[in-house]
């Protein structure tokens, strides 16, 4: 039997200041003088998000912060995060990742698989100088890195109207970082990677033949990137919050079997309430199937496959 694990799936612990309610059916968060009504299924309560999880088909968890709480009190929100760790959960932390040293340290007692990071910090996207030593750091370690947009990526009027700011702008935060990336040459320079790109890596698969060509002419896109970046690009793992089944086919082919994960980016309006079910669309073997609704997860959380 198949183990389906949910790799992107967020949850709030308490202590950090958000404030999460239920009023007239509705979740409401409530943060830094902000209302947040786009998580529209449980965010803290462990034993209902597990109940959700029965519900969207799906056996095990893996949980990371919500994206706007990351680097905030890290030690506590790490300790917090470390203490939901279960038979069918597995966690995500925070890390400052000016601070590559303590990669180590966090993973040190074998509570937390990995770590999520923001698409930018401070401005800068994750190929900057300023992320060497973390790169580094993360190939060392092997710890899982999740990298997910920060919900408000580029300040632009534009995104005020229509959803774009999410429908858009999240994942093309995930693409110009993922892109900066592959450009900067940090793929290439850091093999072993384990870097899974939220939301089917954005829309940067689709400006990989525009990437291609600059490499081939240009010296600036040649700067620091030796390979094609295709060859980078393959290096990413990919989740399958795709909404779409020609493009998580696509993603599929390019990036391979072994580098797309089942996600559901629960529990956001944007998400997928059944996850597995496109990845069955699809069509595939028994045994690709399964790597991509778990197994490839397992692998890389260190667990094995379980049949």
């Amino acid at each position: 039997m198949t183990t389906v694990v949910d790799i992107h799936a967020h949850v709030i612990v308490p202590g950090l200041g958000a404030e999460v309610a239920w009023e007239d059916g509705k979740q409401v968060v409530r943060f830094a003088g902000k209302e947040i009504r786009a998580a529209v299924r449980e965010f803290v309560d462990l034993d209902r998000i597990l109940d959700e999880q029965d519900r969207a088909g799906v056996d095990r968890v893996v949980l990371c912060p919500w994206v706007t709480l990351l680097g905030r009190e890290p030690d506590r929100q790490n300790e917090a995060l470390a203490g939901l760790v279960g038979e069918r959960i597995a966690v995500l932390g925070t890390v400052d990742p000016a601070r590559p040293e303590t990669l180590g340290e966090l993973l040190a007692d074998g509570r937390l698989s990995g770590v999520e990071i923001a698409a930018s910090v401070e401005g800068d996207y994750l190929g900057h100088e300023r992320f060497r030593d973390f790169w580094a750091a993360a190939e060392e370690t092997q710890a899982l890195v999740f990298v997910h947009p920060t919900t408000r990526g580029f300040d632009l009027p534009v995104f005020d109207d229509y959803y774009l700011w999410n429908a858009v702008g999240n994942p093309m935060e995930t693409t110009v970082t993922a892109a900066h990336m592959v450009m900067a040459g940090v793929l290439e320079a850091h093999p072993r990677l384990r870097v899974v790109l939220a939301h089917g890596g954005g829309a940067v698969l689709a400006l990989r033949g525009r990437l291609r060509h600059a490499h081939s002419f240009q010296p600036q896109a040649r700067a620091r990137l030796r390979e094609s970046p295709d060859d980078s690009l393959r290096r990413f793992y990919y989740d399958t919050v795709t909404h779409d089944e020609t493009l998580l086919r696509a993603l599929v082919d390019f990036a391979g079997t072994d580098r797309v994960l089942l996600g559901s980016d629960y529990p956001f309006d944007m998400g997928l309430e059944r996850p597995a079910d496109p990845v069955h669309a699809l069509g595939l073997s028994s045994e690709d199937e399964a790597a991509i609704l778990g197994g490839n997860a397992l692998r890389l959380l260190g667990q094995g496959v379980r049949s």
